[in-house]
């Protein structure tokens, strides 16, 4: 008896020291990317065209069209636009399997810019050492950012930018915290309705729900065969294809190395989301037109069925366009900043 338990000792000591070693490798290879970004002025300045249709939110009709005014000027050259923006900090949320790591290139850029970015890691994500067994609710999941808007000072607001699945997380916050949101910008990301599930934007990719749980291979069982899942993962070569199809071969790297499973019960909870919250907040959509994990049909399909009040649009971008397309990113979160309540009521 004594040597077992010696054993279960043994083998929970080991887990953890992996667990540490795997935190202190992300940390290296992050720390390594955000110096190697920093440090390089190769920007790609043809980073794909843009465009944007702009509308009303009040009647949340279809955005009309706009065309796209980007100058080549370098954000560092404009003294005077910080003026125009009504709020500096920008909180980005990411999606499924990544963590704050993934915006690495968007925070340098928005930091140069004189604007104030924080990124948050999930529960059970990025470095969070929570099991991701034991996240059942969207609640769970989106707690870290329910922390940060409710200790937010009562006169100050924020941008909130969901990448792909944590477009569901910043639709429960701003149904929660509409006081504390500026704008919401939703990036290829899950732009659900009421009483919709973060994965039904999925299902026209991956099949429904029953069918994705009866034969999906990449399904985690972390309270064992005999239960339900409690999370999915898709294997490395299928995750390149996927969202990193035009992304650089370094960020790929430091992609493999840090995501984490994603919890399978946040994407199959319905929201609830009410016109008098949710449908107050200022909403933006920013279409990835070489997109393999919600492809541009679907996402110009969320865009049809929930009219923001902007939509943009970024060409030659995959799945992650903080990776893939960083500048044309960065010029749409500067233009998005700059659009007054003003200009949309």
């Amino acid at each position: 008896m004594l040597g077992l338990d010696r054993k279960a000792n043994w083998g929970s000591m080991s887990r953890r020291r992996r667990s540490m070693e795997e935190e202190l490798l992300h940390r290296q290879v992050l720390a390594m990317a955000i110096q190697q970004h920093q440090l390089s002025q190769r920007f790609d300045n043809s980073n794909g065209s843009m465009s944007r249709r702009i509308g009303s939110t009040s009647s949340r009709r279809r955005p009309t069209n706009c065309s796209d005014h980007f100058s080549n000027t370098n954000t560092k050259q404009l003294p005077d636009y910080l003026e125009n923006i009504e709020t500096k900090k920008f909180v980005l949320i990411h999606g499924e399997g990544f963590g704050a790591w993934c915006w690495y290139k968007t925070i340098v850029l928005l930091e140069e810019a004189g604007l104030l970015p924080i990124a948050l890691d999930l529960t059970g994500s990025g470095i969070d050492l929570k099991d991701t067994n034991n996240i059942t609710t969207l609640t769970d999941y989106s707690k870290p950012l329910i922390q940060y808007l409710q200790n937010l000072p009562e006169d100050e607001k924020v941008i909130l930018v969901g990448h792909s699945s944590g477009g569901a997380c910043i639709s429960y916050a701003l149904e929660h915290f509409p006081q504390k949101i500026s704008k919401a910008v939703f990036l290829c990301a899950t732009m659900i309705s009421n009483r919709q599930r973060p994965f039904d934007v999925f299902a026209e990719e991956l099949g429904s729900a029953e069918l994705f749980i009866q034969e999906s291979k990449f399904l985690v069982y972390g309270n064992g065969k005999d239960q339900l899942p409690t999370g999915f993962m898709f294997e490395k070569q299928q995750m390149h294809g996927l969202y990193f199809n035009q992304s650089p071969s370094k960020d790929v790297a430091l992609a493999m190395v840090s995501m984490r499973p994603t919890p399978l019960g946040p994407m199959m909870e319905a929201l609830s989301l009410s016109p008098e919250k949710y449908g107050t907040g200022r909403q933006f959509y920013i279409q990835t037109l070489d997109d393999h994990v919600i492809s541009p049909d679907v996402q110009e399909k969320l865009v049809r069925e929930n009219p923001p009040d902007g939509v943009f649009k970024i060409k030659g971008s995959d799945h992650c366009p903080f990776f893939s397309k960083p500048q044309s990113l960065h010029k749409i979160l500067l233009e998005i900043a700059q659009i007054s309540s003003q200009t949309l009521s």
